[in-house]
């Protein structure tokens, strides 16, 4: 049997978890606890947020005005 064309994709199938420093990694923990004590709240409208990848996203945006280096998104 050929392993050659198998693909690994781990124990998240598929998608690998980006490595951050640790300052935003304490961002973006401050930003989850938050959210789920619902106190997360989105910038303009003020709406509470209940969305994990947009929790991730606001610690990540908080870490960066502080100036820990994260690529940019898109």
């Amino acid at each position: 049997m050929k392993l050659d064309n198998l693909c690994y994709f781990g124990k998240s199938g598929g998608e690998e978890m980006a490595n951050y420093d640790q300052k935003s990694q304490e961002a973006v923990g401050q930003m989850m606890r938050k959210m789920k004590e619902g106190r997360l709240k989105s910038g303009r409208s003020g709406k509470i947020v209940r969305s994990r990848k947009q929790a991730i996203a606001i610690g990540l945006s908080e870490a960066r005005k502080k100036g820990a280096h994260i690529p940019s998104s898109g």
